[in-house]
């Protein structure tokens, strides 16, 4: 069907998602005044959508109805259209998903499929995904808009009543309070550590069945669970070896692109074999940081492969020439999921000779059977790549040695990816947000600082540069950036994600203005996020857009919660600076948050960190002397593991240090100055003493 004819006003986005729609017939608003208004004006139902333009499901529902005459016909009639970006708007996300699973006792997802009253914007009915005709249980979509806006005329009393009932669930959500009276204790750390291990999947890894999501926090919770065992003489060995198999078959399966490196969304089955072939930003950022760590503290080489792969990978596709990170690869190309990265057996051989095959046949199981369904109309089956057979394995089935078929393997892939590359690639979305570069900017500086790799963090300080340069402003962030346009007040998670990010990139190369950066963002988050009454942090700022809820995030989604991440992020700052007014907003975000976390511990890692930080302040050092004479010492802080522990090297040349770092001065030679919980020992100038030291907090197997 020729849509060019159409043109409604999602054309003067910049957001890919909604450009996707711009030529629909529908007649589809963004948020915002013009839509609003003329609903109410008009007393007419607001259809809200909510998607992203690397989702399928958003691409069928798309394909099916809104690109249909007949279907858009009926929504232009009966409602006002609105379509939103979910990741340029999470604040409207984070509200209609929350009604959406209030409303109809069920999780969300994308598309969102919401229909809200036009005076007040709450919604009184929703879905997901309708398709274009009845099956599975759900309604036709042009079916379910008549009754809904039926509805919407005939019972407008019992909509207001369950309105009410909607903003008091809400009103209830919001009030919290800190818990002044609690004792913080370790008891959550065990807990979440007990609940993992309950939903834990023994044969395959991960939580829980399928779909099966790679949850980095959780592996996070797990390794630093390990370590804070570990360094209290009593290692937990089986919550390392939880971490471990997950990780693994994560890196062995089809979850993880054993071509052209980065992770997928999800698994839809239990064992990581096919994914959902969507790749975000925002999945990558966190397990680019989590595999290198998990390298640093076990030395396994697989976790190396994949950290220096995932690396490639997002250096290559997802960082823009003016350095910042794009936001997701499209699951789908030429109308179709996953085809980019499917293989027949024939295509492989094409490219690929006799010895070559039989060695990737093996390996990732060409010679088995079939894991992809066909495509239509086509005369062989397909697979996705995913190891089906260990390198001992095929050590033996070859009979010769890892060592030698390693290169072999390795070349064969580059042939494969070579050959791939010439494929209709997925379409990329463009937009640069601060919360998801954040992510990338410190997986990328947790991998260079641990693999020693100048081009992680360079490319990490590219990133970090153009956040600044482009979406800082008079003190505020915004929150998303493309094709040269800034739009919308930025969010908690903007704000906090970065402050991790510099934190972390601080430990690996020193900048004055990057510490000052971080500083002026965590001001702006207690100035304009901050609960001053009932403690904690809102998603939005107290001069945002009023809409008929203002989260205040304490348990992890997709992302860690924005509180745990503040909490975490002020703490460190606190010790580090030595500013009582961070420590005291960050114990006071866990105490408000207390009864959620005791109540569901592994729903709240990132707040998991920020208690085991307030249990066990981190140790802080601050080196300082020439950069050639620091570089020993600052290797030294990267040889283990040691998550309870901030460092940094300052050269002597460095200018507007803050106050507390000022105070560490240069003497005649490389220097470091070490405080535990608050306690500062003599300036240490011998780097064996050093070394001892910093044995106290370090893990090792």
């Amino acid at each position: 069907m020729d849509l060019s004819q159409h043109c409604n006003r999602l054309a003067q986005e910049t957001s890919p998602y909604l450009l996707q729609h711009a030529h629909n017939p529908v007649d589809w608003y963004p948020w915002g005044p013009e839509a609003l208004t003329r609903a109410r004006e008009e007393d007419k139902p607001i259809l809200l959508s909510i998607g992203y333009s690397a989702c399928h499901w958003c691409h069928v529902m798309a394909h099916e109805s809104f690109e249909d005459e007949d279907a858009a016909a009926v929504m232009n009639e009966l409602f006002i259209n609105i379509k939103v970006d979910r990741e340029e708007r999470p604040d409207l996300d984070k509200i209609y998903q929350l009604a959406h699973h209030v409303l109809l006792q069920r999780g969300g997802g994308w598309p969102l499929t919401m229909f809200l009253a036009p005076d007040s914007h709450i919604p009184y009915f929703g879905g997901t995904y309708f398709p274009k005709t009845p099956r599975h249980g759900l309604p036709a979509f042009v079916a379910a808009l008549k009754q809904v806006a039926a509805y919407y005329e005939r019972h407008r009393d019992d909509i207001d009543q369950q309105n009410d009932r909607l903003l008091a669930v809400f009103q209830r959500l919001d009030e919290t309070r800190p818990n002044e009276n609690a004792t913080l204790d370790a008891a959550p750390l065990d807990g979440a550590r007990s609940q993992l291990a309950q939903q834990f999947d023994a044969a395959h890894g991960g939580f829980g069945g399928a779909p099966k999501f790679p949850h980095p926090t959780h592996l996070e919770r797990l390794l630093r669970h390990y370590a804070g065992t570990a360094l209290a003489g009593q290692p937990d060995h089986a919550a390392l070896d939880m971490a471990r198999l997950t990780l693994t078959k994560m890196g062995d399966g089809g979850i993880n692109d054993q071509l052209g490196g980065g992770f997928f969304r999800y698994a839809v089955d239990e064992q990581w074999m096919i994914p959902h072939f969507e790749k975000m930003l925002y999945d990558n950022g966190p397990l680019l940081a989590i595999y290198a760590q998990a390298w640093r503290l076990t030395d396994d080489g697989l976790y190396r492969r994949i950290v220096e792969e995932t690396a490639a990978w997002v250096q290559r596709d997802l960082q823009a020439p003016e350095g910042g990170y794009y936001t997701a690869l499209d699951a789908d190309s030429e109308g179709e999921e996953g085809k980019y990265y499917a293989w027949t057996p024939d295509q492989a051989r094409a490219v690929l000779d006799d010895e070559e095959y039989a060695l990737l046949a093996r390996r990732y199981g060409l010679d088995s059977t079939p894991n992809f369904e066909p495509e239509v109309g086509a005369s062989q089956h397909r697979w996705h790549l995913h190891v089906f057979r260990g390198l001992r394995g095929l050590s033996q089935d070859f009979s010769r040695d890892i060592a030698e078929l390693l290169p072999r393997i390795d070349g064969a892939r580059a042939k494969l990816y070579a050959a791939r590359l010439q494929r209709p690639a997925p379409g990329r979305d463009e937009k640069i947000l601060p919360a998801w570069n954040g992510l990338m900017i410190k997986g990328m500086a947790v991998a260079g600082r641990y693999l020693d790799d100048a081009t992680y963090l360079m490319s990490a300080t590219r990133a970090l540069d153009f956040v600044r340069d482009r979406l800082w402003h008079n003190g505020r962030l915004q929150a998303v950036y493309k094709d040269g346009r800034t739009h919308y007040a930025a969010y908690l998670d903007d704000y906090v994600f970065l402050i991790d990010a510099i934190l972390e990139l601080l430990q690996a190369r020193w900048r004055s203005e990057d510490m000052l950066f971080a500083i002026a963002l965590a001001d702006a988050v207690l100035a304009h996020f901050e609960d001053r009454e009932q403690g904690g942090f809102f998603f939005t700022a107290d001069d945002h857009e009023r809409l008929i809820h203002r989260p205040k995030p304490l348990a992890d989604e997709s992302l860690p919660a924005g509180n745990g991440v503040a909490a975490t992020v002020l703490g460190r700052l606190g010790h580090i600076l030595g500013e009582t007014r961070y420590l005291d907003a960050a114990e006071r975000t866990v105490r408000t948050a207390w009864h959620s976390i005791t109540e569901l511990p592994y729903a709240h890692d990132a707040l998991l960190v920020a208690l085991e930080e307030i249990l066990y302040p981190p140790q802080v050092i601050i080196m300082r002397g020439e950069s050639s004479e620091l570089a020993p010492w600052q290797a030294r802080c990267a040889a283990h593991y040691a998550p309870r522990r901030w460092s940094c090297a300052i050269p002597n040349d460095a200018n507007d240090l803050p106050a507390a770092l000022a105070e560490r001065p240069p003497l005649a030679s490389a220097t470091a100055y070490v405080c535990n919980a608050g306690t500062c020992s003599a300036p240490i100038t011998d780097h064996d003493e050093f070394a001892v030291v910093l044995q106290a907090t370090e893990v090792t197997l």
